[in-house]
C-alpha cells in the first residue's frame, strides 16, 4: 500500500493541522476532535454533523456560512465520541438551540443520542435529525435501516442555510424530517478502497464485476454484478432510486420539555411527474470527474423521460469512501422552501456560491 500518510495512528490528527493551516477562519480543535465556525455575533440554531473521517469533504469541508456550524471527526470509518460532539456543541451554540444531523449508522446514532442527553442536562435546547436516503438496503453491517449517504451534503446545505434565515429549532427539525423523506441515494463500487490501518482493499472484484448498492465504508450492496458499461449502471441505479414503493420506519426525537426520547413513524414521500428535483452524482473517491458527467448524462436522460425536472445539481466529490473507485446518485425531491434555500449563499472549504 503506497498512501501519502506518516504513522497510521496520526492520520486524522495530521490531516486536521493540515486542513487547521489552510482554513485559519476556522477553528480546529485536537483534543477532543473538531472544526467549528467562530460562534455567531447574532443568535442562531446551531448545526453539528458528524461521522467517522475518510469521506472527505464530508463533513469538516461543509464547515461555514449556509452550511454547518461544527463537525466531529472520529478515527477512519470509525464514529465520533459524545465528548467530541460534547465540546463541539457548547463552542458554536449561541442561544437558540442546537440541531444534530446524524447518518444512521449505529454509532454515530448512540453517540450523538448521548451527546443530546449530556447537553440538555446542562440546560441546552437540542434535536437530533436522521438521515437515511440509502434506498439499497434496509440493514446492514452499520445499520437497523437505511444508511445515511450522500444526501447529508444537501440537507447540510438546505438546514445550514435554514439557521442563517432565523429558524427556530423546532421549524429546523421538522424542515431536517421533510428533507430526509424526500431524498434517496444508491451507489456502486468498480473496486474497493484501502483503509489505512487495514493496508489491503477491504474487498476484490474482478475486472468485469461491481458491488451494486454499496456502503460508503465499503459495507456490501444488493448484489455483486456484471460491468457492461456507464449506461446500464446508471439505468440500473436510477430504476431503484425512481422506486416509489414507501419505506416506514420509527425515528426517535428528542423531546426538550419531558427530556425523554419519543418514536415518531416517518414514511418516505414519493416521486411523481411534475416534481423538480436536486440531483447529486458523486464520486466515492477514486471516479474522474469525466466519468461523473457521463453518468449525469444518461441520470438527466431518464429524469426527464420520468416527467421530472432537475432544477440544481453537484457532480463531483462531496461524500467519498477514501479511495474507493465507484459513485453515487442522489435525488432529493426539492420543494419551492428548499430551492430558495439551496439558492442562498454558501461559503465553506468545499462549497461555495453568493459570496
Amino acid at each position: 500500500m503506497k498512501k501519502m500518510i506518516n504513522r497510521v495512528d496520526d492520520v486524522v490528527s495530521d490531516q486536521l493541522k493540515g486542513f487547521a493551516k489552510a482554513n485559519p477562519d476556522l477553528i480546529v480543535s485536537l483534543d477532543p476532535f473538531y472544526i467549528s465556525r467562530q460562534k455567531p455575533a447574532n443568535p442562531k440554531v446551531a448545526l453539528i454533523s458528524g461521522g467517522g473521517s475518510g469521506h472527505e469533504p464530508m463533513h469538516g469541508g461543509f464547515v461555514g456560512l449556509g452550511m454547518l456550524d461544527g463537525a466531529c471527526p472520529g478515527e477512519v470509518f470509525t464514529s465520533p465520541t459524545p465528548d467530541q460532539m460534547y465540546e463541539c456543541a457548547k463552542q458554536v451554540e449561541s442561544g437558540k438551540g442546537i440541531l444534530f444531523l446524524v447518518k444512521n449508522y449505529t454509532g454515530d446514532v448512540m453517540n450523538f443520542e448521548t451527546a443530546a442527553e449530556l447537553l440538555h442536562g446542562d440546560g441546552f435546547k437540542v434535536q437530533a435529525a436522521l438521515i437515511d436516503d440509502d434506498v439499497a438496503v434496509k440493514d446492514s453491517l452499520y445499520t437497523a435501516g437505511r444508511r445515511g449517504v450522500a444526501g447529508t451534503v444537501l440537507a447540510e446545505k438546505i438546514l445550514g442555510t435554514a439557521t442563517e434565515q432565523g429558524y427556530s429549532l423546532d421549524e429546523c427539525s421538522k424542515l431536517a424530517k421533510r428533507i430526509t423523506n424526500h431524498t434517496r441515494s444508491i451507489g456502486i463500487s468498480l473496486a474497493a478502497c484501502t483503509v489505512p490501518a487495514a493496508g489491503i482493499p477491504g474487498f476484490t472484484l474482478a475486472d468485469n464485476e461491481v458491488e451494486f448498492g454499496i456502503g460508503i465504508h465499503g459495507e456490501p450492496g444488493i448484489k455483486r454484478m456484471p460491468f457492461t458499461d456507464s449506461d446500464s449502471m446508471v439505468t440500473q441505479m436510477m430504476e431503484r432510486l425512481l422506486d416509489n414503493t414507501p419505506y416506514e420506519r420509527d425515528v426517535r426525537r428528542w423531546d426538550n420539555d419531558k427530556g425523554e426520547w419519543l418514536e415518531e413513524k416517518w414514511t418516505t414521500s414519493p416521486l411523481i411527474q411534475g416534481d423538480n428535483v436536486i440531483v447529486l452524482v458523486n464520486s466515492l473517491g477514486g471516479t474522474p470527474l469525466s466519468e461523473l458527467y457521463c453518468v449525469y448524462r444518461k441520470v438527466a436522460e431518464i429524469v426527464e423521460k420520468n416527467g421530472l425536472s432537475i432544477e440544481r445539481n453537484l457532480i463531483g466529490a462531496y461524500c467519498t469512501s477514501l479511495d474507493m473507485q465507484g459513485v453515487s446518485i442522489t435525488i432529493l425531491n426539492a420543494d419551492d422552501e428548499m430551492l430558495s434555500l439551496w439558492d442562498k449563499p454558501v461559503h465553506t472549504p468545499a462549497l461555495r456560491w453568493g459570496c
